[in-house]
C-alpha cells in the first residue's frame, strides 16, 4: 500500500468555515463509538470472518463449520461463543445438534458492504 503524506494544519491555521458545534452534535456518542469499535474488533479475526462467510450461505452446525474451516470443534465453538456474545450469530438447538446462523440481516449487510468496499479499487 502506498504511503500517503498526512496533511496537518500549521501553527497559523485558523480552521475552516465549518460549524463545528453542529458536527459535534451529530457525532456518535462515546458508548456507541465503543460498541462500534467492539463490533469491528470481532470482525478483525480471519477465522471469525470465515465463519460468518459460511453462515451467509446457510445455517450450519459446529461439525459442519469444523469441516469447512479445517479446525477442531472446540476452536470453532470458542469463536462461535465470542460471535454469539457480540450478537453477530445466534443458535438454534434441534435435539442434540446446535445450529448457528447470522443474528440478523444487518450483519450480512455490514459483511457484504465491507467486501464491496475492499474490492472497489
Amino acid at each position: 500500500m502506498e504511503e500517503q503524506a498526512v496533511e496537518i494544519c500549521d501553527d497559523l491555521c485558523v480552521g475552516s468555515d465549518v460549524n463545528l458545534s453542529m458536527v459535534k452534535q451529530k457525532m456518535v456518542d462515546e458508548s456507541s463509538a465503543a460498541d462500534l469499535a467492539e463490533l469491528f474488533k470481532a470482525l478483525s479475526d480471519p477465522t471469525r470472518v470465515k465463519l460468518i462467510s459460511a453462515m451467509l450461505q446457510q445455517e450450519l452446525c459446529v461439525h459442519d463449520l469444523s469441516v469447512l474451516l479445517g479446525m477442531g470443534q472446540s476452536a470453532i465453538s470458542h469463536q462461535l461463543r465470542y460471535l454469539r456474545n457480540m450478537r453477530i450469530v445466534k443458535r438454534r438447538k434441534s435435539g442434540k445438534t446446535v445450529f448457528y446462523s447470522l443474528d440478523d440481516s444487518h450483519i450480512e449487510e455490514i459483511f457484504l458492504l465491507t467486501l464491496q468496499h475492499l474490492k472497489h479499487a
